[in-house]
């Protein structure tokens, strides 16, 4: 059996989607496989290989009432991994009942930060029949933005109410999509630090909440680059003056024509910018060798 999610950029509503804010985020072409086989051993054997068909972790875990680890390449990732397979069968006591040798299979490099543990968790939850979201929420937290998009295959809206997630899936089809590119930091961004630091800010959030919600809202209506740009700068101000922290364009590329926006946790990971032909040129030459298109990307 093989189960297969997708990627995520979170376009619009970084940090914000916590506290409720309407966001706006696109699966990617990039996402993990899970394929398992049962067996009667008893013995979960597992090994997770990156796009380039090497393996970077492998455990082998004994089933009985409690997940025992017999042997690993890594401690901490399998202390994790038996933290939501745990949890997945607290959810569903048959789940893992057999034996299984799991592989797993990212088609995107590790460092990219595209949802290694997200697309994995959805796999998981898959596999055990459970709900991915209360999945994600017992063990890694979150905002589960990254679950929807690794369920679904177009563009979405994405909102918390009520500590449940409102998904919206959009057809997101901009005439200027030749003009978006994803620029990756070559640096992988703590998403648990960057929330931490949003968490500390004791300033109110309502007012931040309705400007994201209603710029995520017009970037989904965007008719032109202008307006799309528009939107974005605005965003990156609001959440600068708010994090108290520098806007990666004004940090990094001060002399680039077009707009730039972080995506995600500030500081690392993919930034999303506007611009032509001869903007893969202008990030490579400043050491940044991985530009993508907004069609090598984007599912």
């Amino acid at each position: 059996m093989k189960f297969y999610s997708n990627g995520k950029l979170l376009i619009t509503g970084e940090y914000a989607v916590l506290d409720g804010a309407l966001t706006f985020a696109l699966p990617t072409k990039f996402g993990q496989s899970l394929e398992y086989e049962s067996n009667d051993s008893h013995i979960l054997n597992w090994k997770s290989y990156d796009d380039l068909n090497s393996e970077w972790f492998q455990v082998q875990i004994e089933l009985g009432n409690h997940l025992r680890v017999i042997e690993t390449s890594d401690v901490e990732k399998a202390k994790t991994l038996v933290e939501i397979l745990t949890t997945a069968r607290n959810f569903n006591p048959d789940f893992l009942q057999k034996g299984a040798v799991v592989k797993t299979e990212l088609t995107f490099p590790r460092n990219w930060g595209l949802g290694t543990s997200s697309t994995l968790i959805n796999n998981i939850a898959s596999w055990a029949k459970i709900d991915a979201f209360q999945l994600l929420w017992n063990s890694f937290k979150g905002s589960g933005y990254d679950i929807a998009c690794a369920q679904n295959n177009t563009a979405i809206t994405y909102q918390i109410q009520d500590q449940k997630p409102v998904i919206q899936p959009l057809d997101f089809k901009p005439t200027f999509s030749d003009q978006l590119y994803f620029v990756h930091l070559n640096q992988k961004q703590d998403s648990k630090e960057g929330i931490q630091h949003y968490r500390a800010l004791k300033t109110d959030k309502n007012e931040l909440i309705q400007k994201i919600s209603a710029l995520s809202m017009a970037a989904t209506n965007s008719v032109s680059l202008s307006d799309f740009e528009e939107i974005i700068d605005e965003h990156e101000n609001l959440i600068s003056n708010f994090l108290q922290l520098k806007k990666v364009k004004n940090l990094f590329f001060e002399d680039y024509w077009g707009s730039i926006k972080s995506l995600g946790a500030w500081g690392g990971d993919f930034i999303l910018a506007t611009g032509n032909e001869n903007t893969p040129a202008y990030f490579k030459k400043k050491g940044f060798e991985t530009v993508l298109t907004y069609q090598e990307m984007i599912l």
